[in-house]
């Protein structure tokens, strides 16, 4: 699968795909709230600007993704694999990070504490 036809299914009314294989995805600037990624493959993905808020990433794999000025606000990110990703200015109200996992080199918005939010570091 890949972002356009994610994208073509979405516009269709599709909104559940779970463990889709992402991998590299272009999804600059995507428009998919309320989509459900559940358990996706999204390493190396090019999320930024994306609106997905609502949507379903719990134990997504985003490691090394792009989500520099993405909404993600009310998004569940459970036990998401956020090691190495970008979230710089990244809208993250209300979104559920219990679990999820970050590393030294992913990229949090200044002030942004991961442990506040329930996150686990990965060493």
């Amino acid at each position: 699968m890949d972002a356009e036809n994610i994208q073509r299914r979405y516009a269709a009314g599709e909104r559940y795909f779970p463990a889709a294989n992402l991998i590299r995805a272009k999804l600059i600037g995507a428009y998919l709230p309320g989509i459900n990624l559940w358990g996706a493959d999204l390493s190396d993905a090019n999320l930024a600007r994306a609106k997905l808020w609502g949507a379903d990433l719990s134990r997504a794999n985003l490691a090394n993704a792009n989500l520099t000025r993405a909404n993600l606000c009310c998004v569940k990110l459970n036990e998401a694999n956020l090691r190495g990703a970008k979230l710089n200015l990244t809208k993250l109200y209300g979104a559920d990070l219990t679990g999820a996992y970050y590393d030294d080199s992913t990229r949090f918005s200044k002030g942004f504490d991961p442990a506040s939010r329930k996150m686990h570091k990965f060493e």
